[in-house]
């Protein structure tokens, strides 16, 4: 699967869009990293338990897009974005989107 953030993928050309496909997760912090990451902001410095869930949030939600893009018959996703925001107090929804397209080389 040729994923992308381009809107079209050099030497390929477009044969069918499918859409738009997304994939989503709502994440809470644990109390440790909420009481570290407090801490931490004190005196500085990368939050590590907060960088490592956001990465594997990232990467689960960019699976769950693929699984829907392939599902749909694509074998490419031009335009994906990331999008993250608050939900109330310590929810954190990650979300990964773009329009699904079958592509052949050109």
């Amino acid at each position: 699967m040729i994923v992308t953030t381009m809107n079209d993928i050099p030497g390929y050309a477009v044969d069918e869009v499918f859409g738009e496909v997304m994939g989503l997760t709502v994440r809470s912090r644990n109390l440790g990293s909420q009481i570290g990451a407090g801490l931490k902001s004190i005196v500085g410095g990368e939050l590590k338990g907060m960088t490592k869930a956001l990465t594997d949030s990232r990467g689960q939600v960019m699976e769950r897009m693929i699984e829907e893009a392939e599902a749909k018959g694509a074998n490419a996703i031009i335009a994906m974005r990331f999008d993250t925001s608050e939900l109330g107090t310590g929810w954190t929804e990650i979300c990964a989107y773009g329009t699904a397209v079958r592509v052949h080389k050109a």
